[in-house]
């Protein structure tokens, strides 16, 4: 049997392109798996469930090898858990095709360890970047990130609470008082 599994790292990403071709390739959705989270960890739900119902002679495929781990270790360790379980892993997008059902093949054990060991490497390079490019955009002045949703006025106000002793609690806006009503602060912040 093959089974399929979907990842994506964030539930706001969009894993309908993975759907699409396991199920292009044949692969029934009540044996498609999916995580919408990170795969710095193998606590993941749908992983989980794929990896249970697996058995001796069936293959999971994903999309790409990046799909099952983030690292080379975490993947590498994956494959081999599943080849002494008698698991395969097929992908259907990696630049080289990876099939593991043959255990004996030199060139899907070969073709793991390059995909896993450049996945990572792609990772590294795209911190990296971004890092670099809020670091650039600091240093002329520019805010980096999700743009703020705070009132300058009101945020003036609140750190200016704060410095004279009021609890951070009662600094939220809008402003409580002691016995968690709200306060009513004249225009200006005064």
């Amino acid at each position: 049997m093959h089974i399929g599994y979907a990842r994506v790292s964030s539930t706001k990403q969009d894993v309908t392109r993975q759907l699409d071709a396991l199920a292009a390739a044949g692969i029934a959705s009540e044996h498609i798996y999916v995580d919408k989270k990170s795969g710095a960890t193998r606590d993941r739900p749908g992983l989980h469930e794929a990896l249970r119902q697996a058995r001796p002679g069936d293959v999971i495929v994903v999309h790409t090898l990046d799909r099952l781990g983030r690292t080379v270790r975490d993947t590498l360790n994956l494959v081999h858990e599943l080849r002494e379980r008698g698991v395969g892993i097929r992908t259907l997008a990696d630049p080289l095709g990876i099939d593991t059902s043959n255990p004996d093949s030199p060139m899907a054990q070969l073709a793991v360890i390059m995909l896993a060991l450049f996945a990572e490497m792609e990772r590294t390079y795209a911190t990296e970047r971004a890092s670099h490019a809020r670091a650039v955009a600091a240093a002329h002045g520019r805010h980096t990130g999700r743009p703020s949703v705070v009132d300058p006025d009101k945020l003036e106000h609140a750190l200016m609470l704060r410095d004279k002793g009021v609890p951070m609690r009662e600094c939220q806006w809008p402003l409580r008082s002691a016995h968690g009503r709200p306060v009513d602060v004249p225009a200006g912040g005064q």
